[in-house]
């Protein structure tokens, strides 16, 4: 989370920039750096940038697997609902039916996943 005492324009940066360094180094705390009264740039340390790039790759793999897990568990249902005869046959005109159910189940579904 960025400190609002953590905002510097880009001029005193330069004109200070040791200290600021020293400062970023000691709290591992990203400084914002406005131009014109615009945040335009975050300054880190190299440590806690490469860690926080670290969880992101880790938590991505994650969220892949989970994701490659959700669909295979969906996909034997499909697979067992079809081996009992349990389906129903589209065609052009209730296709589109079709597309909105799975969507909207799609949503509820997601809906269901982030409250938890």
């Amino acid at each position: 989370m960025i400190n609002l005492n953590n905002i510097h324009s880009l001029t005193d940066f330069k004109r200070n920039a040791k200290d600021f360094v020293e400062r970023i180094k000691a709290t591992k705390a990203p400084l914002v750096l406005t131009v014109n009264g615009k945040a335009e740039i975050v300054v880190q340390d190299a440590e806690t940038f490469q860690a926080m790039t670290e969880r992101m790759q880790k938590n991505e793999a994650e969220l892949k697997y989970l994701k490659l897990e959700a669909l295979r568990g969906d996909l034997s249902v499909g697979i067992e609902q079809i081996k009992a005869g349990a389906y129903s046959d589209y065609d052009d005109h209730s296709l589109p039916t079709l597309f909105e159910d799975l969507k909207a189940r799609g949503h509820k579904r997601l809906g269901q996943v982030s409250s938890q």
